[in-house]
């Protein structure tokens, strides 16, 4: 059996074989602490560094011995890591009984810096294809049914990355079954963090994914979305209005579905919120919805639904907006459009905003303002502004007539 101890202590391992490599050749300065979570990489670049430096010709060379070469080579051995094999050995770990694990003393947090390096791996498609090969894919999703919250959230981070724009990935996933114990999290784990991860996961995996988007639709995804928009927490809030946002863009026929699920009446109240992103998204969510239904019909159901409400709901922040500094205004630019949009598009008319000069400000399209220049001058530039004062200089003087030489004009007899 694998000894799942050394599993974890071998990059540790390996920095500090490299850290004694650098004092043993007396390079002190170049050593950035590697037991310090730093990375062999540190050490790699003070090498570098150094070679660099003593490499122009102004340094004597220094002679290396035998067993000062055993010593590199073998340090930077240790720096080298096989992804593929390293791969497997957390795989190894991951497909290992929870009991097993506790037994030899692997904790929680043991786990979860493993899978974050899991994490750091897959990032390449290539390797986040092959974790299917190697065995990998099926032991990381059972780890979604994990006693501890955060190798669950954990998990589903690793799975994030995996299936993110990555269409043979996604395909994996879904052929492992691996929507099914994500929507459970989503919709069930106790805590928070785990189920904004899982939504994170769910979001990547379906996104131009048709057939991922029908799984999740007939899994009553919608519903879980819904919940999410209830839940209070503001970062949950704004993962479930991108997704809804993106399902919307995605298939019109998904609207009327969401206009049954009531939707529109928590997004209505999320407008009111005091996080800017999630006034936004619920702002775009009910434009896009008003837009389908004008497509369709001859008025929106999203202000016939519940009118007054959303009038008011609108009217409060057009004077929330009102009462805002000139700096404030310039970072509501966006909220300012989209109140203006879906009051035209609800109500046939321009909204208040646009009618007392609320809507577009002077500035709001302008460049930043320029303050390195009042410091600094580029060459080119003071170059130019120096010709310029010097031609000036040749203006204001008196023009003189050229200076001929020969024998000038014949004289009159």
């Amino acid at each position: 059996m694998l000894e799942l101890k050394r599993v974890f202590l071998r990059t540790e391992q390996r920095e500090k074989k490299g850290g004694i490599f650098l004092q043993k050749l007396g390079f002190k300065d170049l050593i950035v602490d590697s037991m310090a979570n730093e990375g062999g990489s540190k050490n790699l670049e003070g090498i570098l560094k150094w070679s660099l430096a003593h490499s122009d010709g102004t340094h004597p060379s220094r002679e290396i011995s035998e067993e000062d070469k055993r010593w590199f080579m073998e340090a930077m051995q240790a720096q080298t890591v096989d992804v593929v094999k390293r791969m497997k050995e957390i795989t190894l770990v991951m497909k290992t009984p929870e009991y097993v694990l506790e037994e030899q003393g692997v904790t929680s947090a043991e786990i979860e810096d493993l899978l974050d390096e899991l994490q750091e791996h897959v990032e390449s498609i290539d390797m986040a294809n092959d974790l299917h090969t190697i065995g990998g894919l099926s032991p990381l999703l059972e780890y979604l049914k994990n006693s501890s919250a955060g190798i669950r959230a954990k998990a589903a981070e690793v799975i994030t990355t995996i299936v993110q724009n990555n269409p043979k990935s996604q395909q994996l996933v879904m052929e492992a079954n691996g929507l099914e114990p994500l929507l459970a999290n989503l919709t069930s784990d106790p805590d928070v963090t785990t189920r904004t991860k899982a939504l994170g996961a769910i979001s990547s995996l379906i996104r131009h994914n048709k057939p991922g988007v029908a799984a999740f639709r007939l899994a009553n995804g919608y519903g879980a979305l819904r919940d999410a928009l209830s839940s209070g927490n503001v970062r949950f809030q704004r993962k479930a209005l991108s997704l809804v946002e993106y399902l919307l863009q995605e298939s019109s026929s998904d609207c009327s579905v969401i206009m049954e699920l009531g939707f529109p009446r928590t997004m209505m109240h999320l407008v009111s919120s005091e996080d800017i992103d999630v006034r936004e998204a619920a702002l775009r969510g009910l434009l896009e919805l008003a837009r389908d239904e004008q497509s369709r019909t001859s008025s929106s159901s999203v202000a016939s639904t519940d009118d007054e409400k959303l009038k008011q709901i609108l009217e409060e922040r057009v004077k929330a907006i009102s009462a805002m500094t000139k700096e404030e205004l310039g970072a509501v630019m966006d909220e300012r459009h989209l109140i203006d949009s879906l009051w035209s598009v609800c109500y046939n008319e321009p909204s208040s905003l646009r009618k007392n000069g609320l809507l577009d400000l002077p500035g709001d399209d302008a460049p930043p303002p320029d303050v390195a220049s009042s410091f600094f001058q580029p060459a080119l530039r003071a170059l130019a502004a120096d010709n310029k004062s010097t031609g000036e200089k040749k203006k204001d003087k008196k023009e003189e007539p050229p200076l001929l030489l020969g024998l000038g004009p014949p004289s009159s007899q």
